[in-house]
């Protein structure tokens, strides 16, 4: 075992000396060691309750015959973060988390671990840290948030974001908008709708490195204490049969997530986790990919923000299993590919009975919301790496449609001009420098997306970036312009008045400017360089790379 490392043979005496100072017995060290890694504060409300989540996993792996040891992790609300220069510090937090807890289980050998996010980048970042560890594991989030209610309509985050838009747009009180403030938000879990957190939460069952249920069973339910249990109990048969993570994940893994992202509509910043968390497999995932199984994989869910639904209308409806039910019956995915539980996707969904419950929630595949995935990746002289959009999101006038570019060089630009009521129809909102490495960090751009669908402007007003966007983002949200602005991408040439060609369902881009101008432009391009005041900022902009291969560090 990895933790003999630390307790056997008498040159770790010493080593055991110190775990005797943590109150350990003799017993407790000559069990598996299974570092329980917890993302638990008092900041983010996805992770105020993950306490009791890992008291339960820790009751789980000692029922049978482990021994836990549980540390940190650090977790950014993007929520919390948005809009402001918080939101440059979340992605790049994904790459903390990863190092810092292979920094803790190198240092420390477990000889297993069961991983315990919820929100944002934390999943992903779990993820990849697991991936690289390769030691058997388990990973179990905090569940979803229970909607808010709006009079007799449910709400949630979105619902608050976008009512800014309704206050300056005339729409809703001041007084309305307070009220929703404190009512659309009602206790723990990730955001109720399939946001960022919950499409990773979810995806984590389909590449299957969580067990059934990990993505849907709500926060406050007590089968998501019993879940954490059977999480702590199944990796310490994980350890027995000496099955590790780079085990279940394979090319079959990275089809299927895929084709399960697609089926959800799951968040666009789906595109950017899924090759770093595939990376650390050495596997590749491409645009390319994600383009060629959204163009054969239904979209069957309409969740918020896009449909009326939320996580826990998909748990009732029978969860990520009836999904993958539905999708494996009609051939759209592997059910060869393992799974954490030990067994197979197929077998899980025999095992568990998984069906869909409610074809309302979940649409049969020969009746879906649309033949083609939720998200669609959009190549053309404006990004010729490519560009991502949440197609099933998006309103049929933006669908195929020639804009005029409004330019800024910043989300806070770009905000005060369209709460000043300065962006009209067929405009084309284009906010540049926030990628990767001229944000730095990418930031989301929550608040002009939900500024312009508050404002009832979504299905005439389009907003291109190469930042990018929430889970929680709808309308004709483009995001992920590679290259970006600050390695010279066509996006830094645009001018205001500039045309641009949006056309989804061909998957085209195009800025409408003559190559001889575009020539002059370039052969004039200075640079923005903002100051960047973080030394971790800093080096973070030097090291990462363009959102189409998913903003990991350059090798």
């Amino acid at each position: 075992m990895r933790s003999e490392k630390m307790t056997k043979g008498p040159e770790k005496a010493p080593h055991r000396s110190l775990l005797y100072a943590l109150g350990m017995t003799r017993e407790e060290m000559s069990r598996p060691l299974v570092g329980v890694v917890n993302a638990a504060n008092e900041v983010v409300p996805g992770h105020i309750h993950l306490g009791k989540i890992a008291e339960a996993v820790k009751a789980g792996v000692r029922m049978a015959g482990g021994t836990p040891m549980e540390f940190p992790a650090i977790a950014v609300c993007d929520g919390l973060a948005m809009n402001h220069e918080g939101m440059r510090f979340s992605l790049p937090s994904r790459e903390i988390i990863a190092d810092s807890i292979e920094i803790m289980a190198t240092a420390h050998p477990f000889d297993a671990m069961v991983f315990i996010p919820n929100c944002d980048k934390c999943v992903p970042a779990m993820l990849m840290a697991m991936l690289r560890l390769n030691v058997p594991s388990v990973l179990v989030s905090g569940g979803p948030m229970l909607p808010g209610r709006k009079g007799d309509e449910k709400a949630d985050l979105i619902t608050v974001f976008e009512g800014v838009g309704r206050v300056r747009g005339g729409t809703m009180t001041e007084d309305e908008l307070e009220d929703l403030t404190e009512n659309a938000c009602p206790g723990c879990g990730s955001c109720a709708g399939m946001f960022t957190a919950n499409s990773m939460n979810c995806l984590s069952e389909a590449i299957g490195l969580a067990l059934p249920g990990n993505g849907t069973i709500p926060a406050v339910s007590a089968a998501r204490i019993r879940l954490a249990k059977k999480a702590g109990m199944q990796v310490m048969r994980l350890l027995e049969k000496n099955i590790a993570p780079r085990d279940i994940v394979t090319e079959k893994a990275v089809q299927n997530a895929v084709a399960v992202d697609m089926a959800l509509g799951g968040s666009s910043n789906t595109v950017l986790h899924l090759p770093a968390i595939f990376a650390e497999a050495g596997l590749d995932l491409t645009l390319d990919i994600f383009d060629a199984v959204s163009r054969k994989t239904p979209n069957l869910c309409k969740l918020s923000p896009a449909g009326p639904h939320h996580i826990v209308d998909l748990h009732e409806a029978g969860g990520i299993q009836a999904v993958m039910a539905e999708l494996l019956a009609a051939g759209m995915i592997d059910g060869s590919a393992m799974t954490t539980t030990g067994a197979t996707i197929a077998e899980n969904i025999t095992a568990l009975k998984a069906r869909n419950e409610n074809p309302r929630v979940i649409r049969p595949v020969d009746q879906p919301h649309s033949k083609e995935g939720g998200i669609a990746i959009l190549r053309g002289n404006l990004a010729p790496e490519g560009a991502v959009v949440k197609q099933f999101a998006v309103l049929p006038s933006m669908m195929q449609r020639t804009v005029t570019a409004k330019v800024y060089n910043s989300e806070e630009d770009a905000v005060a001009a369209i709460l000043g009521g300065l962006i009209k129809a067929d405009d084309a909102v284009v906010i540049r420098y926030e990628g990767p490495k001229g944000g730095p960090g990418m930031r989301e751009m929550l608040t002009p997306t939900s500024a312009i669908a508050g404002m009832g402007l979504d299905g005439d007003v389009a907003l291109i970036t190469d930042g990018r966007f929430s889970g929680g983002s709808r309308g004709a949200a483009i995001g992920h312009i590679s290259p970006e602005a600050a390695e010279g991408g066509l996006i830094a040439l645009v001018q205001d008045g500039d045309k641009i060609a949006i056309d989804i369902p061909a998957r085209r881009l195009e800025l409408l400017v003559d190559e001889a101008e575009i020539a002059r432009r370039r052969a004039s391009f200075v640079p923005v360089e903002k100051p960047i005041a973080s030394s971790f900022l800093r080096r973070y902009a030097a090291q990462v790379t363009s959102a189409s291969t998913g903003a990991v560090y350059k090798k």
